[in-house]
């Protein structure tokens, strides 16, 4: 009987925690991006390098039995996880595509970038799985729809449609992968640790070509510009571009582990509303660190596009609910489903 009243404040606190890490781990990605992206002009480079380093930080966490299970390397989970490193490699990966995008637009404008996710997710699942969205989710959809077009018509500012495009690139290929994703952990057996870890170290091996016939010039550039490292030795472009794959490349190595407890504990309501914070932080660190100007469009935009996701959110726990009940049990939404934007399957 003692032991009763502690779990649910236990619960509480876990809860507390990953969305509390989440939150500062999401918003130092971006940042961190963008930092480097302002000084150099590799981004596929970044990204292998953070991928990089997340694979080894796998494999130390793994000879330290840290990890929940023990890493392999199987040519057949290899060969079952094609798709998904192609669709990797084929959209630069959603992570590269977002780092273009940083490239051309203000941190502060990102959210509105790649705010066609939502739509895109739900227009794909359709499309590819089957599934028919209710007329509260196409609403939810339209609004979404509606705050990206009014941030990109009536910002303010002059936009760099180029960043837009990527954002929406990024978007598509996001929407994309959570559908692929899917199918994947059934390759893994459900295992979130092993295909990050597969995908990761798959990842950095076909995108090393893509850096020798794209970036080569501009890395070997950033490598041996020791005229620029002798003049500013604390704000080099090469020290800030290692400075950031390590802090990314971290940072990405203990997203994808807390993604285990993410999918125990947090609830989509939760996680909306972290990610309703989480875009609102991002508009307000990108004009304290970069000096981004907010406009009455900008915000008026990320105010309509958060909306309609939390609408969306409420809508998809409501038919969850109603699923239950008429089921008779329990199942939780994970992460993946509401990133997917689509009811998770019965197992």
């Amino acid at each position: 009987m003692p032991s009763q009243p502690a779990q649910p404040a236990a619960s509480r606190l876990l809860v507390v925690g990953v969305v509390c890490f989440y939150l500062v781990a999401a918003l130092s990605m971006v940042m961190a991006n963008k930092w480097v992206l302002q000084t150099t002009e590799i981004p596929i480079t970044f990204l292998t390098t953070q991928m990089l380093i997340a694979v080894f930080l796998f494999l130390i966490t793994d000879t330290l039995r840290l990890l929940p299970e023990r890493l392999s390397f199987d040519i057949k989970v290899i060969k079952g996880l094609g798709p998904m490193v192609g669709l990797n490699v084929l959209g630069l990966r959603r992570v590269a595509l977002s780092n273009f995008t940083l490239v051309y637009v203000d941190a502060s404008f990102y959210p509105v970038a790649r705010g066609l996710v939502l739509p895109f997710t739900v227009c794909l699942s359709g499309l590819i799985l089957h599934t028919r969205p209710s007329l509260r989710i196409l609403i939810s959809c339209g609004l979404v729809t509606l705050g990206f077009f009014w941030g990109v018509i009536f910002d303010g500012t002059q936009i760099r449609l180029i960043g837009v495009a990527f954002g929406v690139a990024s978007s598509t290929i996001t929407a994309t992968h959570s559908v692929v994703i899917k199918q994947s952990l059934n390759v893994v057996n459900g295992s979130t640790v092993l295909l990050s870890w597969y995908t990761n170290l798959l990842s950095v091996f076909v995108l090393a070509p893509v850096i020798l016939f794209f970036e080569s010039g501009n890395a070997m550039k950033l490598l041996f510009s020791v005229d620029e490292l002798a003049t500013k030795p604390g704000m080099s472009p090469l020290r800030t571009f290692v400075l950031g794959s390590l802090l990314t490349g971290a940072v990405g190595f203990m997203m994808s582990l807390a993604s285990l407890l993410s999918i125990k504990v947090t609830s989509p309501i939760t996680h909306m509303v972290s990610s309703a914070v989480r875009g609102v932080a991002a508009t307000l660190l990108g004009m304290w660190l970069f000096n981004d100007v907010i406009t009455r469009g900008r915000v008026t935009s990320i105010a309509i596009i958060l909306g309609g996701s939390i609408y969306y959110t409420w809508v998809k726990h409501q038919e969850s609910e109603a699923a239950k009940s008429d089921q008779g049990g329990y199942e939780r939404v994970k992460m993946a489903d509401l990133e997917s934007g689509q009811k998770p399957p019965p197992e």
